[in-house]
């Protein structure tokens, strides 16, 4: 798997254990559960506002989020 960039994620108890309820349930991992629900909500954002605009996408600095070299 190549290297994606990370984010920590604070989160109070009683949500993260319902997300695990949740994402158990549903035969995912806590982790594709998530990049599922953004994945929802950045396609209700664009069909709410419009797309995106591609250059103003790449011109937004990653550089925090660089995996760690561990």
């Amino acid at each position: 798997m190549k290297n994606q960039p990370e984010l920590t994620l604070r989160i109070p108890e009683d949500l993260l254990r319902k997300l695990l309820y949740v994402s158990k349930a549903e035969g995912r991992s806590p982790n594709n559960h998530i990049l599922m629900l953004l994945r929802n909500n950045v396609q209700y954002f664009e069909r709410a506002k419009g797309r995106m605009d591609p250059a103003a996408l790449r011109a937004i600095d990653l550089s925090e989020f660089e995996p760690r070299e561990d």
